[in-house]
């Protein structure tokens, strides 16, 4: 299944020992986990989950329901989010007690959204409205998936963008940059055959080359004293380890120590998770702080960047009407819905378990589905 190639790699870069590791566990299924909103939900919707140790609304299922036939994901009540890729909200969390309320924070290579929305989240729960999150995606397929997630979450300080990440390098306005880096994808073996299959090294040397030129036409817009979070979804040191160094070396920032997390593996200079150590399909990250002292009077706000959206949240001012799950699910498939006799007339607010699903007109008689075409569930409801 696996070339010789990758895993001579994988044993170099973790040593023979976690490779043996991974490699029974890539043979295995991939786990499910998902992350509450805590702005919406506060408890575990499924029984007998376990929680993520290294995030505070993470969750791993005992298996895979029908997530596109529970009201509560339209509703942006959850994300559906690996838990190892919860582990960069957990570095978040820490960089934010190096920052002041008003931070501006770029998510670079945002796309699905499971990031920003973690990021999202642990800033307001930290700084309530004193943050911005921008969050970018320069493939514009991707990027609609990434606002449909983000106006699904529903938090009026974040903003979405499409832009090529060479564009922000000239507005030094950012205290905090993600960079979930576009890689060689070994921590998505278990979920996409595609991954194994296109896998070699002269792809982990292309993907750890351009990176690193994303990340040069991209650094002037983390400003001086600032912090990067790097991280990739994958095992080798070429993307991961030695990229870090070459971060601080050439670019000009110095490796910031997060700590321990319980249940990771740290590296030389950053974190990491490999499946069989962990649930989930792995991760690597580190944090960097760039040279230089920060000037609290330069800030601005990360919302007003050209071109930027924000985001749109599912409550429009309209009075809001309950639905029953079957008829939750009869609006998100695009179904003609005909409310109770005391509903009122006009622009309504469709709700499941009081969280917005989105908006219809109540004609009396019958009330006309205002859902997104484009969002619709197309499978059958029954």
């Amino acid at each position: 299944m696996f070339s010789g190639e990758f895993i001579s790699l994988l044993k170099e870069s973790v040593g023979e020992k976690r490779a043996a590791a991974v490699l029974e566990a890539l043979g295995g299924d991939a786990s499910v986990s998902i992350r509450l909103n805590p702005s919406k939900l506060r408890e575990c919707p499924f029984e007998g989950a376990e929680e993520v140790p290294w995030s505070p609304w993470g969750y791993i299922l005992g298996e895979r329901p029908n997530f596109t036939l529970d009201p509560l994901f339209h509703a942006g009540a959850y994300y559906v989010q690996d838990s190892s890729a919860m582990m960069v909200g957990e570095l978040f969390r820490r960089v934010l007690d190096g920052v002041e309320p008003g931070v501006n924070v770029l998510d670079l290579c945002a796309a699905p959204g499971g990031k920003s929305t973690d990021l999202a989240a642990s800033a307001r729960e930290r700084f309530g409205d004193a943050f911005s999150l921008l969050s970018n995606e320069v493939m514009q397929k991707r990027f609609c998936i990434l606002r449909d997630n983000l106006d699904s979450w529903g938090d009026p300080r974040t903003a979405v963008i499409s832009r090529d990440p060479s564009a922000f390098g000239s507005h030094p306005l950012f205290d905090i940059v993600l960079a979930d880096v576009p890689c060689s994808g070994e921590g998505m073996f278990r979920k996409d055959s595609r991954a194994v299959e296109e896998w070699s090294e002269d792809t982990v040397r292309f993907c750890a080359a351009r990176t690193r030129r994303i990340l040069l036409q991209s650094w002037g817009a983390l400003r001086e004293g600032g912090f990067l979070i790097y991280s990739t979804c994958t095992f080798n040191h070429y993307e991961n380890d030695d990229t870090v160094a070459w971060i601080a070396s050439e670019l000009g920032a110095s490796v910031f120590d997060a700590g321990d997390i319980p249940g990771v593996e740290r590296t030389l200079h950053g974190h990491i998770m490999l499946p069989g150590l962990v649930p989930g399909e792995g991760q690597y990250a580190a944090v960097l702080r760039k040279n230089g002292e920060r000037d609290s009077s330069r800030r601005g706000d990360a919302l007003a960047f050209p071109g930027a959206r924000c985001t749109e949240p599912l409550s429009p001012d309209a009075p809001r009407v309950e639905l029953s799950r079957e008829d939750a699910l009869r609006y998100l498939h695009g179904d003609v819905l005909r409310l109770g006799a005391d509903a009122p007339i006009g622009p309504v607010t469709l709700c499941f378990k009081g969280l917005a699903l989105g908006p219809g007109k109540n004609l009396g008689t019958r009330c006309n589905n205002l859902y997104p075409k484009a969002k619709r569930i197309r499978m059958d409801i029954r």
